[in-house]
């Protein structure tokens, strides 16, 4: 068997996916326990904190893209991958400018619409970008953010008073299940997984084409 042909997806997202889920928990258990909030952010959508999985996917897009490069699954031309890797990041905040100037509030429900279906749009042209990384990132998205949805819940349904079960503001009131599907499901498995696949791509994009060009060298 080849070196291309032995990797897989799975086989790559395995460790990350682990130490991905370690993350989620020592965030859950220093947010439950009451620790730094520099590290555990418990504000709705504990945006900055910096103990998240968000920054992994920095990490974790240089790995993969690394491992795929140096199995010969480089990106084709570099220029043509990071272009449309930056056309799938660029279409969230054309989206978010277009609908501010038709004068749609960023915190309405039709804001939300308008972002949850950028992100799939964002998705599906960020996996056209090195196709390789790109499925080997979305796998790693799901293995990384329904862990977070199953959390979500839990913290809804115990009023835990973390991140995870805090709603944005404004925020109507509404069932546990309605409110863990709008701000829990729907975010994490749309929005998240297009974070995941582009800013991840960018990155191991130039990772990969760096390291096929070691191995073509060697």
């Amino acid at each position: 068997m080849s070196e291309e042909a032995s990797v897989r997806p799975f086989q790559l997202i395995l460790a990350p996916a682990v130490i991905t889920l370690a993350v989620t928990l020592l965030r859950l258990v220093g947010e439950l326990q009451g620790w730094s909030p520099l590290l555990f952010n418990k504000e709705a959508g504990g945006g900055g904190a910096l103990v998240g999985i968000a920054w992994l996917v920095l990490v974790f897009g240089v790995w993969f893209g690394w491992k795929l490069g140096r199995a010969g699954q480089g990106p084709g031309p570099i220029g043509r991958a990071l272009g449309v890797a930056f056309l799938a990041l660029a279409v969230m905040p054309v989206l978010g400018f277009a609908a501010t100037a038709l004068g749609v509030s960023q915190t309405s429900g039709v804001a939300f619409v308008v972002f949850v279906i950028g992100s799939i749009v964002g998705l599906l042209i960020g996996l056209r970008a090195w196709p390789a990384l790109g499925r080997t990132l979305l796998v790693y998205a799901f293995a990384a953010r329904v862990p977070v949805v199953l959390v979500m819940l839990l913290a809804m349904l115990g009023n835990w008073g973390t991140h995870y079960d805090a709603p944005p503001p404004g925020f109507p009131e509404m069932g546990v299940l309605a409110k863990w599907f709008a701000i829990g499901v729907i975010p994490q498995l749309t929005i998240w997984i297009w974070f995941t696949v582009v800013v991840g791509s960018l990155v191991g994009i130039v990772a990969g084409a760096i390291a096929r060009r070691g191995r073509t060298a060697a």
